[in-house]
Parts: structure tokens; sequence; C-alpha cells
């Protein structure tokens, strides 16, 4: 889980586009980011083996 200091800062209006990081709309980790879904690769693993995103399954070959 991210700081709770990280995200209120990353959320605030920044002087530079560029300081703006992507995180995670569930944990607010920002490495790992997937910006189709907006989740880290840890929350969309969860979320995908609980049935929750439709169109995703777990492959296996």
């Amino acid at each position: 889980m991210a700081k709770t200091s990280k995200i209120v800062k990353n959320d605030k209006k920044q002087k530079f586009a560029n300081r703006r990081r992507n995180r995670c709309k569930l944990c607010g980790r920002p490495r790992g980011y997937l910006r189709k879904f907006a989740l880290c690769r840890i929350c969309f693993r969860d979320l995908v083996h609980k049935g929750e995103i439709p169109g995703v399954k777990k492959s296996s070959w």
C-alpha cells in the first residue's frame, strides 16, 4: 500500500504535467501499472482470478 501522503500529492494539480505519476486506483502502487485498467499488476491479477474483470481470463498452455 502506498503512503497516503504520496497519493494525495499525486492527486493535486502539478506545476508541470510530466510530474504526474500513474498510480493504481485500488492500492496506489506506482509500479507495474496497466493503463488500460488503471490498476497495478497485483490488483489486476487478484480481480481477474475473482472474475471481476469481464473479458479477461488466466491463460494456460
